[in-house]
């Protein structure tokens, strides 16, 4: 990625914070074996700034759309309370294998992260000692066997999102570890974010447009020309 690809993904930048459409395939972060991630390319978003800005959360590897970043240590305390205190309502989409038990819900499954020596690790839900996790989804559109949710996630848990749809019996295109079908990338976008940043404006927040993967299925389901252009 050049620095002039990482400035055109930029959704929202103001002195506190940027808000960039994360691609689909990269970690933001380098793993144990090092490898390619977005957080190298930061230091093209420093915009006079004397240090490149770091992440205020994160998004799984194959999770595309808004991401936040802190543009300075103080801004990203700031950021990071708001999260604590469950302030910054996020938006995705999905399309499912199958369809939910109703037009829409909410799902409260705790969440665990089990590992064994030979398979790595997973998130399982519903396990007693298991964090809480919170989910509403409503029904966008259906065809072919699949569905278009729009997801509220109200908790921040690994794979939330994932397992969450799994456990209702409808897991993600792409998602093979919780059940949904392969030979897909993952469908799933982090659609729109937006937080309290200022105590005297309204949110400031950003829209992300539909990644270039998930266009067919979701044009499938009854999704019209994107308006968002990234």
């Amino acid at each position: 990625m050049t620095p002039a690809q990482i400035q055109d993904r930029i959704l929202f930048r103001d002195g506190l914070m940027l808000i960039i459409d994360k691609p689909a395939g990269l970690p933001v972060h380098a793993g144990p074996a090092g490898g390619p991630n977005l957080e190298r390319h930061f230091d093209a978003l420093r915009f006079g700034f004397p240090k490149a800005p770091s992440l205020a959360h994160r998004l799984d590897r194959d999770t595309s759309g808004c991401l936040i970043l802190g543009r300075h240590a103080k801004a990203l305390r700031k950021i990071g309370i708001l999260f604590q205190d469950g302030k910054v309502d996020k938006t995705y989409w999905a399309v499912v294998a199958g369809s939910p038990p109703a037009e829409s819900g909410r799902i409260e499954l705790t969440l665990s992260k089990v590992s064994n020596k030979t398979g790595g690790w997973r998130m399982v839900g519903g396990l007693p000692d298991g964090q809480t996790a919170i989910t509403d989804y409503v029904v966008k559109g259906r065809a072919n066997g699949m569905t278009w949710l729009e997801l509220t996630p109200h908790t921040g848990r690994t794979h939330q999102i994932r397992v969450h749809c799994a456990s209702i019996g409808c897991p993600l295109l792409g998602d093979p570890q919780y059940g949904g079908p392969d030979g897909h990338p993952l469908h799933l976008h982090s659609r729109a974010i937006s937080l309290p940043l200022y105590p005297k404006r309204e949110p400031v927040g950003a829209v992300a447009p539909v990644p270039a993967h998930m266009r067919a299925a979701l044009a499938a389901c009854g999704f019209a020309e994107d308006p968002i252009h990234g």
